[in-house]
């Protein structure tokens, strides 16, 4: 049986579902942190480890994931991760003690980097024709960008329904359906270098280097950012990241060939993905917090008020971004989605303390959906559309770790800017919601600059036309479905 085109576009939807059900647990998690404290018995420190933990391994593994899908085949890679993801959940769903939550926690964080890394090479080896890609590429922008507010929404109604250990098992069926049917749809990528050694040196270094560079981020707040220990865990990893790029430009095999940030289009789309991972940071989770703490919805209305966000972006992701993309080529519609961001943000920068859902909200979510739905596809399409197949693993590792690190360090940042402008409004004289409010409005206008420096980059530095498709489907036309 050949692998036709409703067949590709099956294996797709495969795909963005894997992707949705890594996608929700990022946010589905910190609904339910409050009932996970209080049956556990978690402290205040060691609670923020249900989700750290998560991120040091998501994070630190995602370039080394897209890399051995590469040497070792991507639907194998794939198929790992999820299974990994899956089992995980299972163990978290039913942990009775924090110390096998958190290890189930960090198991979760490793299949998900390694199913993340592989998606985007599988779906770009899956669609050669351009008009298809983009539009495979728009329904994964959709899932991988709209799947947040879709997990507040989700795990309000689960932990107030039933309870947290839901929010987990819920991941299995999904994890068993997705499992049974990429052995049945997605079709065989052996490796494409399977002869040569692994890069260990290098892949060690990176990893090392990424890791540290998390758990500084994530606790960086705490310690302090000025503190010996998020300073020189930084610096380490700087040393090891320097270390590694110069052992990749040694080695016969390496993990990452350098020559890829030649690519103009590679290097300038991975470096607009750490700023608008930052923009997009800020966007969502200080918007929930401006919701909860200082306009006084719940979880749920917190989801619910994302929803026309989440519609628009999906309206664009699924259809009309693809025909921007064609008609246009990647930079004009990135551009354009980026500066329509910055202006949504800059209007949250406005959001007064009795600010009403209509008047203060629901402008900048229609800005903001707009801005997102229509720059996600560009940007994916740009990032994996200069490489080889061979090389298709490591770029999507690399542009899923560009958006992880831009995130994590840009919510670090703007948190840290809101708290301590807030600090100083209340040492004024301020009142909470004012001075919290205040806060806000500092992370808004960094995060709205963040995303006017990325449209800058993008609209200078990108090439103009539509991001070549290469023929990397072609020769699997013959391929049999996996099984």
């Amino acid at each position: 049986m050949q692998l036709d085109a409703r067949a590709r576009w099956l294996a797709l939807y495969v795909l963005c579902l894997g992707t949705l059900m890594i996608v929700l647990d990022s946010t589905v998690v910190n609904v339910a942190l409050p009932s996970i404290r209080e049956d556990l018995g978690f402290s205040e420190s060691s609670l923020a480890w249900v989700v750290n933990a998560y991120l040091l391994t998501y994070g630190g593994l995602l370039l080394l994931g897209g890399r051995l899908g590469d040497l070792f085949g991507q639907r194998r890679l794939f198929l790992l991760g999820i299974g990994l993801f899956t089992t995980a959940s299972l163990v978290c769903g039913l942990a009775s003690t924090q110390g096998f939550l958190i290890a189930a926690r960090a198991i979760q964080g490793v299949g998900g980097a390694v199913a993340s890394a592989v998606s985007l090479s599988l779906i770009v080896n899956l669609f050669s024709e351009a008009g298809d890609r983009a539009k495979a590429m728009g329904v994964f922008g959709f899932v991988a960008a709209g799947g947040g507010s879709i997990g507040v929404v989700l795990g309000g109604v689960l932990t107030d329904s039933l309870d947290w250990h839901w929010i987990f098992l819920i991941n299995v069926p999904i994890g068993v359906l997705v499992v049974a049917l990429s052995l049945r749809l997605l079709p065989q990528t052996p490796g494409q270098r399977l002869s040569e050694r692994l890069d260990v040196a290098g892949a060690v270094t990176i990893t090392t280097a990424l890791i540290l560079a998390v758990y500084a981020i994530v606790n960086g707040e705490r310690e302090g950012w000025g503190s010996l220990q998020t300073l020189g865990l930084l610096g380490i990893s700087l040393i090891l990241l320097a270390g590694f790029l110069a052992l990749e430009s040694r080695v016969a095999a390496p993990i990452m060939p350098l020559r890829l940030f030649r690519s103009r289009n590679v290097a300038t789309s991975n470096g607009v993905a750490v700023l608008w991972a930052a923009a997009m940071f800020a966007w969502f989770f200080l918007s929930a917090l401006y919701l909860q703490l200082v306009l006084g919805y719940s979880p749920l209305e917190v989801g619910l008020a994302f929803l026309p966000a989440t519609a628009i972006m999906g309206g664009f992701s699924l259809g009309l971004s693809a025909k921007l993309v064609m008609r246009f080529g990647a930079r004009t519609p990135l551009v354009t989605g980026l500066t329509l961001a910055a202006a949504g943000l800059l209007l949250f920068a406005r959001a007064p303390v009795d600010g009403s859902y209509v008047v203060d909200v629901l402008p900048s979510m229609i800005l903001l959906g707009c801005g997102a739905g229509m720059a996600f596809n560009p940007l994916l399409l740009a990032a994996m559309g200069d490489v080889e197949p061979s090389e298709s693993g490591l770029a999507s590792g690399m542009v899923n770790t560009s958006f992880m690190m831009g995130g994590a360090l840009g919510l670090a940042i703007l948190a840290s800017l809101a708290a301590a402008r807030s600090s100083s409004l209340r040492d004024s004289g301020e009142g909470l919601e004012e001075a919290l409010t205040g806060g806000y409005h500092t992370a808004f206008l960094v995060g709205a600059a963040f995303a006017i420096v990325a449209a800058a980059l993008g609209g200078t530095l990108l090439r103009g036309g539509m991001p070549a498709a290469e023929p990397v489907g072609q020769e699997r036309e013959g391929v049999e479905l996996g099984a």
